[in-house]
C-alpha cells in the first residue's frame, strides 16, 4: 500500500526537493508552506504521516500538539536539533525527531516507519467503529447441517486470501457469516469494511470502492482513498454483487486478477492486500444468461462459495437457538423488556415461515421488547398483526377453550419448541417425563 506523506516547510525549494525524494520511493506527497495550511490538509486528506520542519514547531508552540491531535503521527525534522528542542516537541506529541544535518536519509526512514504506525492507528479506529460480530458460529445451531456449515466457515477462515461468494435469501445472515470468517482468520484485528451496491450512482460507487484523485469529477476537491485501500490487510465485503453497475465490473475483475487498481481519475496502479467477499440473494448464473453480469467475473467469484439456508429450512432446535440468541442480545439493549417468551409466542414463531429470515426475527423481537416493556413475558398481543391473526393462548379476545384443550396446546407447543425432546419439555412443564408421556398418549399428540 502506498504511503501518504504531508510535508510542512516554509521553503518552497526544500519542499520540492524533499517531496521528490519521497515520491521516488512511491509515496504520495502533500506539501504545505504553513502550519495552519498543514492542519487543514491533514484534516481533509488524512495522510499516514506528517513531517514538520523544526523551526516551524519552534515558532508556533501549539502547532505540534494540534497536528498530533489527529490520527497521523508527526515527525519533526531539522538540522542540528538541540536536546532541549527534541525533548520539547516529543513532549508536545511528536512521535519522532530527525536531525537531517548528519543523516539526510533519516527523515525518509523515520517517516516510513511512522506511516506504518499511522495506518495501524486508523485500522484500530475502524475496528472499534465497525465492532465484532454479535454471535459466534455456534449460534448456527447443533443439527448436523448447521455443524457442517460451522465447519465450512472455519475452513474458509483459514483461506484468508481467497475471494468468497456468500449466497442465500435476504436476511439469512450472509454479512454475519462474512464477519465471522474474518474474525476467525489471520486478518482478525484488521479492518472489516462493507458497502451495499444496490441503488448507488456508478460514479459515487467507483469513488467509494476505488477512491478518486483531485478533479476526477466536480465534487472531487481533494484525493480520497477508497475502501479497498482503507481495508488493506483486512476484508472488504461487497453486498449484493449482482447490483454492481456494468461499467464497474471490468474494474473489479482486474482487482481479482492482478490485485491492483486505479483510483477514479488516476493513472497510477495501486496495490492493496485486501480480501474480497461478496454476497448475493440472486442467482448469478441467471444474471449472466440475461447479460446483466459478466461471465468471466462470475467464474472468478465462484471459486469459493458458501450457501446459507433460509430460516424456515432449519430444524426447530436451530430456529429456537437463533431466536433465543437474538432475544438475549436484545435483553442487554432493553433491560426493562421481558426476559422470557410465552409458549404461545414460541409456537407461533416456529409455525411462521419467516420470509425475512433472521433480519425479520430481529425486527419482530425488538418491537416486542419495546411494546412489552415492564412485562414478565412477551405475549402474542405484543407481536405484529400477522402473528395475532389466528386465535390462541395470549390473545386479547376471548376464545372458548377447556382446561384440557389449554393443556393439550401448551404441551404440544412446548414439545415443538424443544424439537420433540421429552426430557427438556418435561423439565420446562414442571412434570416428570413419565407423566408427560402419559399426557402425550392421552391427547394423541404426534411429534
Amino acid at each position: 500500500m502506498t504511503d501518504s506523506v504531508l510535508l510542512i516547510h516554509d521553503d518552497p525549494g526544500l519542499l520540492r526537493t524533499i517531496g521528490a525524494r519521497f515520491e521516488q520511493t512511491g509515496s504520495e506527497v502533500l506539501r504545505e508552506l504553513t502550519g495552519d495550511a498543514g492542519i487543514a490538509t491533514l484534516e481533509r486528506a488524512q495522510p499516514d504521516v506528517v513531517c514538520l520542519a523544526m523551526h516551524l514547531a519552534d515558532g508556533a508552540p501549539a502547532l505540534v500538539q494540534r497536528l498530533a491531535g489527529q490520527e497521523a503521527p508527526v515527525v519533526v525534522f531539522g538540522e542540528q536539533v538541540t536536546p532541549a528542542a527534541m525533548a520539547r516537541v516529543l513532549g508536545d506529541g511528536a512521535s519522532q525527531v530527525a536531525d537531517t544535518a548528519t543523516t539526510p536519509e533519516l527523515l525518509l526512514t523515520l517517516a516510513q516507519r511512522a506511516a506504518i504506525e499511522g495506518r495501524r492507528r486508523r485500522v484500530a479506529e475502524l475496528v472499534v467503529q465497525r465492532g465484532a460480530s454479535k454471535f459466534g458460529a455456534d449460534a448456527l445451531g447443533g443439527s448436523p447441517a448447521m455443524r457442517q456449515l460451522a465447519n465450512q466457515i472455519g475452513l474458509l477462515a483459514q483461506s484468508e486470501r481467497t475471494t468468497l461468494l456468500l449466497t442465500g435469501e435476504a436476511g439469512v445472515g450472509k454479512a454475519w457469516a462474512a464477519r465471522i470468517i474474518h474474525d476467525l482468520g489471520a486478518r482478525a484485528g484488521r479492518p472489516f469494511l462493507d458497502v451495499r451496491l444496490g441503488g448507488q450512482n456508478p460514479v459515487y460507487l467507483e469513488s467509494l470502492i476505488f477512491g478518486h484523485e483531485k478533479g476526477a469529477f466536480v465534487e472531487a476537491t481533494s484525493r480520497r482513498r477508497g475502501l479497498l485501500e482503507l481495508a488493506d490487510g483486512g476484508t472488504l465485503l461487497l453486498r449484493e454483487i449482482a447490483d454492481l453497475p456494468a461499467e464497474l465490473q471490468p474494474k473489479l475483475l482486474r482487482v481479482l486478477e492482478t490485485r491492483s487498481f486505479r483510483r477514479l481519475g488516476g493513472t497510477q496502479d495501486i496495490s492493496a492486500d485486501t480480501r474480497l467477499m461478496v454476497t448475493t440473494r440472486r442467482a448469478l448464473a441467471t444474471e449472466v444468461d440475461a447479460e446483466r453480469f459478466r461471465q468471466d467475473l462470475f467464474y472468478r467469484l465462484s471459486v469459493m462459495s458458501l450457501a446459507l439456508p433460509a430460516l424456515r429450512e432449519r430444524s426447530l432446535d436451530d430456529r429456537g437457538g437463533v431466536i433465543s440468541a437474538i432475544h438475549l442480545e436484545l435483553k442487554g439493549m432493553y433491560p426493562e423488556g421481558p426476559s422470557v417468551l410465552s409458549p404461545e409466542v414460541l409456537g407461533r414463531f416456529h409455525d411462521y415461515a419467516w420470509p425475512g429470515n433472521i433480519r425479520e426475527v430481529e425486527l419482530v423481537l425488538e418491537r416486542a421488547m419495546v411494546v412489552a416493556r415492564g412485562q414478565i413475558a412477551i405475549g402474542v398481543e405484543h407481536l405484529p398483526g400477522e402473528f395475532r391473526a389466528r386465535p390462541g393462548i395470549g390473545d386479547r379476545r376471548h376464545t372458548p377453550m377447556s382446561i384440557e384443550d389449554l393443556e393439550h396446546q401448551h404441551i404440544e407447543r412446548t414439545l415443538r419448541y424443544h424439537g420433540g425432546n421429552r426430557t427438556r419439555a418435561a423439565k420446562e412443564l414442571g412434570i416428570s417425563r413419565a407423566t408427560l408421556i402419559n399426557k402425550i398418549k392421552l391427547y394423541g399428540i404426534t411429534e
